[in-house]
């Protein structure tokens, strides 16, 4: 296996990897935000720029909210 990569350049990419599954970890900080009732919500970099933290974000909806008709 070593023979293939010292054949190969440096920045050379193989056709295929294989991976192998059974040393695969789950991820340990999805537990984290599954418990929390936290989502992710990707946002467009117009509206990104616009909101530093996360907080400033969820003060904006939250006062878009409040400010709807029930």
């Amino acid at each position: 296996m070593n023979e293939v990569f010292s054949e190969l350049p440096e920045d050379e990419l193989l056709p295929e990897y294989e991976f192998d599954y059974s040393k695969a970890k789950p991820n340990r900080f999805s537990a984290r935000r599954a418990e929390a009732g936290l989502k992710v919500v990707v946002l467009d970099v117009d509206v990104a720029q616009v909101f530093s933290t996360p907080e400033a974000v969820n003060h904006a909806l939250r006062s878009l909210i409040a400010a709807m008709p029930s």
